[in-house]
């Protein structure tokens, strides 16, 4: 018996890619068959990965496959390699296509070194570097560190908790002259997140000595940054990368190579194809706003194959975990919303309390223990 339920194929193996699986399940499981055409045998939850020099965490990995059986959805070992919109098939690596009545790209972007002299965070051998940083700070080989947010990065919050856990590593193995620095073109720290955010991170930089440097565009040489008018003589430096969009065959581009959608993540000017997370043009690549985003797709999938239901826009709300080594940081902010609306506390801001706050995923890995 032919199966009468509509194919959407979901491209991506990460955070919005399963999210939206699971919303689908949820949202439409007797009207939809999902294909998962995903490069890689398991999901890395990532956010975790900053934690790893300083063993105070690791980045926990899940089979794809059995996230995907659980919720009904089939595996693809593969990556998109193009989309025939006409045709509406969706093209893979390995010259195979699926034909698709919805396709959600959710592969992310490409993460690249935006300086040659810097350690560049999420980068291959990047973790040996920083751990290799540490080792050089508490034996007296390193003194000057800068960490350095360049000026296309997208997301700052994990350069705010390496240099925090640096600070709090070196001082508490007795180094009492080390010089630590935060660069970056924000006026404030982390003001993404408003005033009180930006107070409660401040005072955590002054606390553990780190100068903080805003309101420049940085440009990291051998040996030193420069920082507006300022010089900083360093012994390394430590950088966000800058996302690359994906720039796929047969679909529109943004400036940098992005997917623009939008506000229900429909691809502009292509029927039946959806996009979510760091791939597309949304400002802030980060791993909540992307599971959001992918909410949204999927509702509006899900009512488009019939569900009864009323797709949601995408209202981004930004939810940030800050570690620090010591305390955590929990901050909650409404993007483009008033500062009333923002909070940063040292308790927990939301259920579970995952490190990237999701509606479906997150409470479906907090039961698993395959990681």
């Amino acid at each position: 018996m032919t199966d009468q339920r509509h194919h959407v194929v979901i491209a991506g193996g990460g955070v919005a890619a399963l999210e939206a699986m699971i919303a689908l399940h949820d949202l439409a499981e007797d009207l939809v068959r999902v294909s998962l055409v995903a490069p890689q045998a398991d999901f890395v939850y990532r956010p975790l990965s900053v934690a790893e020099p300083f063993c105070l965490g690791h980045a926990a990995r899940h089979s794809v496959a059995g996230l995907a059986s659980e919720f009904g959805a089939g595996v693809v070992r593969a990556t998109l390699a193009e989309v025939d919109a006409a045709g509406r098939r969706a093209v893979l690596s390995d010259g195979s296509t699926l034909t698709y009545d919805a396709l959600l790209i959710a592969i992310g972007a490409r993460m690249e070194p935006a300086f040659a002299h810097a350690i560049t965070f999420g980068t291959p051998g990047a973790a040996e570097e920083l751990s290799g940083l540490l080792a050089d700070l508490e034996d007296g080989y390193v003194r000057r560190v800068a960490f350095v947010l360049p000026s296309s990065a997208a997301w700052s919050l994990p350069l705010y908790e390496l240099a925090l856990m640096t600070a709090r590593d070196i001082w508490s193995a007795g180094v009492d002259d080390a010089q630590l620095a935060l660069v970056t073109p924000e006026a404030r720290p982390l003001e993404v997140f408003g005033s009180e955010a930006s107070a409660m991170v401040a005072e955590l930089l002054a606390q553990q000595r780190i100068e903080f440097i805003g309101s420049v565009t940085p440009e990291v040489q051998q040996h030193s940054v420069l920082a507006g008018d300022r010089r900083l003589e360093v012994d390394r430096a430590v950088a966000m990368p800058v996302p690359v969009g994906p720039r796929i065959p047969g679909l529109p581009e943004a400036p940098g190579g992005f997917i623009p959608v939008d506000e229900h993540a429909r691809v502009r000017g292509i029927a039946g194809v959806y996009a979510a997370g760091d791939a597309t043009d949304s400002p802030i690549k980060q791993g909540g706003l992307a599971a959001q985003q992918a909410v949204a797709a999927a509702e509006a999938i899900a009512a488009a194959c019939g569900a009864d239901l009323e797709p949601e826009p995408f209202r981004p709300l930004l939810r940030g975990l800050l570690l620090t080594g010591g305390h955590e940081r929990w901050l909650r902010a409404p993007t483009g919303g008033t500062p009333a609306a923002t909070q940063a506390s040292l308790e927990a801001l939301w259920w579970p309390p995952a490190k990237i706050a999701t509606r479906y995923l997150a409470p479906v890995l907090a039961g698993r223990d395959d990681g």
